[in-house]
């Protein structure tokens, strides 16, 4: 059988990972920080499935103990401050978690068993002021947040490690992905969050920043089939992981707005507010997956109508339940 451990694994794509493996038939494990009640929502329905340890980006001891009790195959760094705007409030923080910590999992695994499969979670915010449309593994990195700089360091001492100690480490550079499992304080469940509140009278405006940004929006859960599928093959690389279609905050808002069955939307939103713009705002991203068809043979296969329907219904059923 194998072995998998996820850093990150109560998190959007950790718990969608979890599951995608566990219908593999790996045994999974998972790190959580030490947190006298670690948030488990995303993966309590499976819980009892996986072994969780005790474990810190912070701390390259906790990680290399969590590698010696799980004795992993493959290594998923799916951990990292992830929110953008709390970048620019927390920029030292984001840099020693998002970009650091990588390093920290690397050197544990290099000291532990140099064998273990490493796979980083890259990000298209690397890219932020585009240089070229659509952006490919070749296009040059020009990241417009703390984040997105910390992004672009985990990115290149992955590519660093491979190439120094001859280890099997990845990065998957992925677009947007998004799912019911997101993290409100991100855009889109912020919108269809307010869309479901909207709706059953619970709540009267949605404010939002830029609404003209465009973003390569897919499913979560898509994603991280990719992720697996970059470790089942026999030379490491770098993968482009994305939709090919742009779309903007306002469609996305509109769609959300369509699928809760409200045809005015438009009195119920408000834009440009400044609370919500980024300092430096990235306008458009939009990647060329055609290595990662061509190579891991792998394809989205959730449209981006399906995936916002997808996102108000699970909001509309908990705001419900609420009640």
């Amino acid at each position: 059988m194998k072995k998998a451990l996820i850093t990150g694994i109560t998190g959007q794509d950790g718990s969608y990972l979890a599951e995608f493996l566990l219908s593999k038939g790996y045994k999974v494990y998972g790190t959580v920080r030490r947190l006298s009640a670690p948030n488990i929502g995303n993966i309590k329905h499976f819980q009892d499935k996986v072994e969780l340890l005790s474990a810190d980006l912070f701390d390259q001891s906790s990680i290399s103990q969590a590698l010696t009790k799980s004795e992993p195959d493959e290594v998923y760094n799916l951990a990292a401050q992830s929110f953008v705007k709390a970048s620019f409030d927390q920029p030292v923080l984001t840099g020693e978690f998002t970009g650091i910590g990588v390093t920290k999992v690397l050197e544990a695994i290099r000291s532990v068993n140099k064998k273990i499969k490493f796979y980083q979670a890259s990000s298209s915010e690397m890219f932020g002021k585009v240089t070229e449309t659509p952006q490919k593994e070749t296009t040059r990195f020009y990241p417009r947040s703390p984040y997105g700089v910390a992004k672009v360091y985990g990115h290149y001492i992955t590519m660093n490690y491979r190439e120094s100690y001859d280890m099997f480490a990845c990065s998957g550079i992925l677009f947007n992905h998004e799912s019911p499992r997101r993290g409100i304080e991100f855009v889109t469940r912020k919108i269809t969050n307010a869309v479901a509140r909207i709706k059953l009278g619970k709540q009267e405006k949605l404010e939002l920043g830029n609404m003209d940004a465009k973003r390569d929006w897919g499913f979560a859960g898509d994603y991280v089939e990719a992720m697996y599928l970059m470790l089942q093959q026999d030379v490491p690389d770098d993968y482009v992981v994305a939709t090919g279609e742009a779309h903007s905050v306002r469609e996305f808002v509109e769609l959300a707005f369509e699928a809760a069955g409200i045809s005015d939307w438009e009195k119920y939103v408000g834009s440009d507010n400044p609370d919500f713009l980024r300092p430096a705002e990235v306008d458009y991203l939009i990647g060329d997956a055609s290595k990662a068809k061509k190579v891991l043979g792998w394809t989205p296969k959730t449209s981006f109508k399906k995936l916002v329907e997808m996102m108000v219904k699970s909001d509309l059923d908990r705001v419900k339940a609420e009640r």
